[in-house]
């Protein structure tokens, strides 16, 4: 007989609990924080689909971005991690530290693959690449290394200033971020840098500028609460809390790679691997805009699911209705095409295979919002192995998914998206099914 039951969908929000309209206003501004993030990835993709030779400008740079996001992505969660932990001198501390040296172990397997002699040779090997396209790719690495160990800090102070609700200022920090990705790219077209130089000193330019600004705004207005918590917090139950989301979000930039990987060595049709790989990139990173206004929900979880979850359960559903709808009408109207041509530039071939993969992946937000509400449990309920295990569940039916449809010939820029998406189905499923979510499991500290 279980020992407790899932909170009714219908339960009421018990009283003093936040009303929606005060979830809206902590939410909306992380909902924009996610989409400057983005738009400065389609700033970037636009910027290399004006060069000579836009297809392979950006197939270089999507493999490019799957190898540094393996490392990268790890730190997705790490605001969830401050926002959990940093309720006491000692737990900030802690925290911290952790950040740290997590952030600079993270870098030295991307900084062996971008200047170790084996590192090219096994990228090469991964994606079917060799040549000048394996050199180029190998370079955007070399120059985007030190990114991590920046990542690592920004999100680690973004945590803290969600934590104080101040998600509007967050907000403006990544406004500020987008703006120098933009002018950044603006000065390399004015000086006629190379492409890779171009993007990886606009990303390396906004990444520090972002840190910088985040750090002094958190010692301006953070303050401890004023009851602490996690004051006896080890480095062991960070690391507990750590693993599953940076397992989840790993195999989340892995998804991306074992795609492309497949895609490199098919056999080209009309359109060529190349310009395949290009349309993927601008196709799921256009997507990526709708789904990360849904990952936002995890900081509600987070910040407000002990107090109020049927009321955040509630304002998810109402958020992701909206969302899921907004996504469709620009898929379906002809908005897709000026924001993939018009706006971003490509054309042709690669703009054809790009909005047919928008319109197909207008399935992903309907399964990835049913994953987030099981992730924000787990998050709630520090069980975030179940999150790992999950995502593990995802790549290895995304293999099997991928490589069986290219023994059989039939994987293209299409069935490649629904592999994607079917991953992701599989993902979900590991984590509904997975036991004790609905059992809280307190920290000792």
């Amino acid at each position: 007989m279980p020992t407790s039951s899932p909170t009714p969908r219908t339960a009421p929000s018990p009283p003093g609990a936040p009303t929606q309209a005060q979830y809206w206003s902590f939410y909306w501004p992380l909902a924009l924080t996610g989409i400057a993030m983005l738009l400065a990835q389609q700033f970037q993709n636009g910027a290399l689909a004006r060069y000579p030779n836009a297809a392979r400008e950006l197939a270089v740079f999507a493999l490019a971005s799957s190898v540094f996001q393996l490392f990268n992505a790890a730190l997705i969660f790490m605001p969830q991690m401050s926002n959990t932990f940093v309720r006491s001198r000692h737990g900030w501390r802690v925290c911290l530290n952790f950040t740290l040296v997590t952030g600079l172990v993270l870098s030295l397997p991307l900084a062996a693959a971008a200047f170790l002699p084996l590192g090219p040779a096994l990228v090469g090997l991964a994606f079917g690449i060799h040549g000048a396209e394996l050199a180029d790719v190998v370079t955007y690495l070399q120059c985007l290394s030190p990114l991590v160990l920046l990542s690592a800090l920004r999100q680690f102070y973004t945590g803290m200033l969600v934590q104080a609700r101040r998600t509007t200022l967050v907000t403006w920090l990544n406004g500020v971020y987008l703006g120098a990705v933009v002018g950044a790219v603006a000065l390399g077209f004015h000086l006629d840098w190379r492409p890779i130089i171009n993007v990886a000193v606009s990303q390396l330019a906004a990444a520090l500028l972002h840190l910088v600004l985040t750090w002094a705004w958190v010692r301006r207005v953070y303050r401890l609460p004023s009851t602490p918590a996690h004051e006896a917090l080890t480095y062991g139950e960070v690391f507990d809390f750590f693993w599953g989301t940076a397992l989840t979000s790993i195999m989340f930039s892995l998804s991306r790679p074992i795609i492309y990987s497949f895609l490199n060595r098919a056999p080209a049709d009309a359109a060529g691997a190349t310009a395949t790989l290009a349309a993927m990139r601008v196709g799921f990173d256009f997507a990526m805009i709708f789904h990360n206004a849904l990952n936002q929900f995890r900081h509600l979880f987070v910040t407000f699911g002990e107090q109020d979850l049927a009321g955040v359960r509630r304002f998810m559903i109402r958020v992701s209705t909206v969302v899921v709808s907004s996504m469709v009408l620009v898929a379906v109207t002809p908005a897709s095409g000026f924001v993939l041509h018009d706006l971003v530039g490509v054309d042709g071939e690669i703009l054809r295979m790009t909005r047919q993969i928008v319109l197909v992946m207008c399935l992903l937000p309907i399964v990835v919002n049913v994953r987030n509400y099981y992730h924000g449990l787990a998050l709630l309920r520090r069980t975030t192995g179940r999150m790992g295990a999950g995502a593990v569940g995802r790549n290895l039916a995304t293999y099997a998914l991928a490589a069986s449809l290219f023994a059989l010939g039939w994987l293209n820029h299409v069935t490649a998206t629904l592999t994607l998406i079917a991953g992701f189905v599989a993902e979900t499923l590991v984590v509904v099914a997975a036991p004790g979510l609905n059992r809280f499991r307190r920290s000792p500290s």
